[in-house]
């Protein structure tokens, strides 16, 4: 049923959740999983890059190296992963790699997050579920 499923995935333990959905998904549809990690800065464009901006940027690039790292030694399935990093807004870089590569399926980790924090930031998840062209599973 599923040929190309999109993971994104932020280390955190709903991703986590999500990535043994997404292998099992992968195994049983013999499909390909398409791990995606962001880093996200908060920075405005424009701004000259300080050796201090630099220097976070690269601590988020190699965390983002870690949770695909995690997810690849999960695999103990034989399921085809590739890696891909992106920066940017994370909502808005799932769904431009969903597009990009053609997923049949997105399978995400809940945000976790509530109340206010929920009200004011929203979630990854809900952005992506409201949005996607393809169907979404959302992990919680």
């Amino acid at each position: 049923m599923y040929k190309r499923i999109l993971v994104p995935t932020d280390g955190s333990e709903f991703a986590k959740k999500a990535q043994l959905h997404a292998l099992f998904l992968a195994k049983v549809s013999n499909a390909e999983i398409i791990a995606l990690s962001v880093s996200e800065n908060h920075f405005i464009n424009g701004i000259s890059m300080t050796e201090e901006v630099e220097q976070l940027n690269q601590i988020l690039k190699n965390r983002c190296e870690e949770d695909l790292k995690e997810f690849e030694d999960m695999n103990n399935e034989g399921v085809k992963i590739s890696s891909v990093i992106k920066e940017g807004s994370p909502a808005n870089v799932i769904l431009d790699v969903a597009a990009e590569e053609d997923v049949d399926l997105i399978v995400i980790g809940s945000s976790g997050k509530s109340g206010f924090d929920r009200f004011i930031l929203g979630s990854v998840s809900d952005k992506v579920v409201n949005a996607a062209k393809c169907p979404v599973l959302v992990v919680h």
